[in-house]
């Protein structure tokens, strides 16, 4: 079998976890499941350490670490370093742990690759970045790659044509509307901030940030820039896994709500520079693109 070739943006390979530096660690809040290998592995594991870990271990079928009250790791020590790393080295994390912030969609082509804006410091290079067009091979898959109907990243490639010409921002992301016959003013601003009030979230305050959602389009000066990079990242993401075209247009759907979500939020609360826009892209990531319940109850008003 032909191995699959596994496809990033350009800027994938200037990401490395900046651990206790980040001011939103993704070991606070979230929940961390072991993975078979790794659960023997700590079985195994002859070290100092090595009863802690295997003490902090619940849930039977569905192995995971037992969080303190405040929702923290218990691996996490006082200065936001993991305990496990320190005492046993990066071989020992689990896969969801080793992997975060990454994510992996089979394309037409091969196995794309890319950074999630959940984790701060993705976010910070994805919207200081003006190669989200541009890919290069990082390794290869022993996936299989199924035939698809639509090469969704030649669909992308054009969609990235667009956002990189000389227009106006306003005036590229009317023509992605027209072409591919899809916007978020499916709904009124109304009925989407009843939808956005319905969903689940990590953090109820986060709602209230998305109270103004609007899809009104129009420039926000020096912002459309990062607005630009951040629906390059939100395209890619969500459309480069779709298998026909109606699959891409509720795909493209999604990136382009989550662009005008931006937007808002940016404009809502005056942000102009890169530290407040990543803060925003961050809470948008965490609570709509990581919680697929979310995701699909915003896909399902672009199937038509």
């Amino acid at each position: 079998m032909k191995k699959a070739m596994l496809y990033a943006p350009k800027y994938y390979s200037n990401f490395a976890c900046i651990a206790d530096k980040c001011t939103h660690s993704c070991c606070v809040g979230w929940d961390v499941y072991i993975d078979r290998l790794t659960m023997e592995k700590y079985r195994d594991l002859d070290s100092t350490y090595a009863e802690r870990i295997i003490q902090s271990i619940e849930g039977g079928d569905e192995p995971h670490f037992r969080m303190c009250a405040d929702g923290r790791c218990p691996h996490l020590d006082e200065r936001g370093l993991c305990k496990i790393i320190i005492d046993s080295g990066e071989e020992y994390l689990c896969d969801i742990c080793r992997e975060h912030p990454r994510f992996y969609n089979e394309s037409a082509r091969g196995v794309e690759v890319g950074l999630g804006m959940a984790c701060e410091e993705a976010a910070r290079i994805i919207l200081s970045s003006d190669e989200y067009g541009e890919f290069v091979v990082v390794g290869e898959s022993e996936q299989e790659i199924e035939p698809t109907e639509i090469d969704a990243i030649a669909e992308i490639g054009r969609i990235y044509e667009i956002l990189s010409d000389s227009h106006s921002y306003p005036e590229r992301l009317m023509r992605i509307y027209s072409e591919w016959e899809v916007a978020p003013d499916k709904l009124t601003n109304g009925e989407w901030r009843e939808l956005l009030s319905g969903l689940e979230y990590l953090d109820s305050d986060h709602l209230k940030t998305f109270a103004e959602y609007s899809s009104e389009v129009f420039s926000q000066g020096e912002m459309d820039v990062l607005l630009e990079r951040a629906l390059g990242y939100f395209v890619y993401r969500h459309c480069a896994s779709a298998r026909d075209r109606s699959d891409f247009r509720a795909s493209l759907g999604v990136a382009l709500f989550l662009e005008r979500l931006f937007a808002s939020v940016l404009r809502h609360e005056g942000v102009k520079d890169l530290d407040g826009a990543t803060r925003v892209a961050r809470i948008i990531s965490e609570e709509l693109e990581y919680s697929e319940e979310n995701t699909d109850i915003i896909r399902l008003e672009f199937i038509f």
